[in-house]
C-alpha cells in the first residue's frame, strides 16, 4: 500500500514537469517555430489569402490560447494532418508498433548480454577473459553506430557478403519473416550497446565487490552465490535501473531514426526523418511532444522503481 501511495505521489509530482516540458516544446517548435503560411500558399498570395491561412493556423491567437490548444492536442492525441494528407494520429498508430518490435530485441539483449559479460569480466577481473571482454566493449564504443550498421549490412545482407537477410524494407507477416528483417538491426544495436553497457555494469560490480561488507561476508564463510546475489547484485540494482530506464528515450528515438532511415523501415523514426527533411510541422510537433512526455514518465517511473527495490530510498 505504501509503494502505491509513493507511486501516486510521484505521478502527481510529475505533472508540473510535464507542463514545463510541453511549454518549452511549444515555445521553440510552434510559437517561435517556422511560419507555415507561405509554405501552404505558395508564391504571390493575396493579403486576404494570407489572413485566412493565418487564422486557420491560429497565428492570430495569443500565446496562452495557442498553448492551451497545444495541450488539448496532446491530451486528445489529435495533432492535425501531416503533409501527406494522413492524420498524424493514424501515422503514429501505424509506425510506433513497427518501431517497438524493431528496437525491443536489440535493447533487451544489449542490456542482458552486457550484464552477463560484465559479471564474467568482474568475476575474473585481471585475467584473460576480462581483458578479452573489455577489448570487445571498447571496440563497440569506438565505432560509430552508422559504421556498424553499414558493416553488418555489407557482411550479412549484400550480395558481396553472405546475402542472408534483406538489405532494405519491412514485410513482417509471420515470425519467420519478422526474424529475417529484424536480425541485422538487432545485431547492430547489440554490438554498440554491449560496448557501453558492459563497461558500465562491470565498473559498478567491481566497485561493489571491493566493499567491506562483501569482504566480511567472505570472511564468515558465506557461499559465493549468496554473497553475489544478496550482497553484490542487489546493491547494484539502483545504478542498473538508472542505466536501463534513461536509455529508453535515446534508443526509442535516436536509434530508431538512424536504423529505420537507413534500412527503409516504416517506423516512427523514418517518419520523423522524413518530417525533418520536408518540414512537416504536425509530425515533428507530435514526436517531440510525446518524446518529452516519455522522458518525464521515465524519470517518474525510475523513482518508483528505486523505492520498490530499496525501501530505504526516499526521493522527494
Amino acid at each position: 500500500m505504501e509503494i502505491l501511495q509513493y507511486a501516486l505521489r510521484k505521478l502527481l509530482g510529475g505533472l508540473p514537469l510535464i507542463v514545463g516540458v510541453t511549454l518549452v516544446s511549444f515555445a521553440l517548435m510552434v510559437y517561435f517555430g517556422p511560419d507555415m503560411t507561405y509554405l501552404l500558399l505558395g508564391k504571390n498570395p493575396t493579403p486576404e489569402q494570407i489572413l485566412e491561412v493565418r487564422q486557420q493556423l491560429g497565428y492570430d491567437q495569443p500565446f496562452l490560447q495557442r498553448y492551451l490548444g497545444f495541450l488539448r492536442e496532446i491530451v486528445t492525441l489529435d495533432f492535425g494532418v501531416a503533409s501527406t494528407g494522413e492524420p498524424v494520429t493514424a501515422l503514429l498508430a501505424k509506425t510506433i508498433p513497427v518501431s517497438l518490435i524493431l528496437i525491443l530485441p536489440g535493447f533487451i539483449l544489449g542490456h542482458v548480454v552486457g550484464l552477463l559479460m560484465a559479471l564474467a569480466a568482474a568475476y575474473w577481473r585481471g585475467r584473460w577473459l576480462d581483458k578479452l571482454i573489455m577489448a570487445v566493449a571498447v571496440t563497440g564504443m569506438s565505432i560509430s553506430f552508422l559504421i556498424v550498421i553499414i558493416g553488418f549490412q555489407i557482411v550479412l545482407s549484400s550480395s558481396d557478403g553472405l546475402d542472408l537477410f534483406p538489405v532494405r524494407g519491412w514485410n513482417s507477416t509471420s515470425l519467420g519473416s519478422y526474424l529475417t528483417y529484424v536480425t541485422v538491426p538487432t545485431l547492430a544495436t547489440m554490438f554498440v550497446a554491449l560496448g557501453y553497457e558492459t563497461r558500465f555494469y562491470r565498473s559498478i560490480i567491481v566497485e561493489e565487490m571491493s566493499r567491506d561488507h562483501v569482504r566480511t561476508a567472505r570472511a564468515f564463510g558465506l557461499p559465493e552465490s549468496r554473497i553475489f546475489f544478496r550482497n553484490i547484485l542487489k546493491n547494484c540494482l539502483i545504478p542498473i535501473i538508472t542505466r536501463i530506464m534513461f536509455s529508453i528515450p535515446q534508443v526509442a528515438i535516436g536509434g530508431a531514426l538512424l536504423i529505420e532511415s537507413y534500412f527503409g523501415i516504416p517506423g516512427v523514426g523514418k517518419a520523423t526523418y522524413e518530417a525533418i527533411i520536408t518540414g512537416d510541422q504536425p509530425v515533428l510537433k507530435a514526436v517531440v511532444s510525446l518524446t518529452a512526455i516519455l522522458f518525464v514518465l521515465v524519470v517518474v517511473l525510475t523513482d518508483i522503481l528505486y523505492r520498490a527495490v530499496d525501501p530505504r530510498v526516499t526521493i522527494e
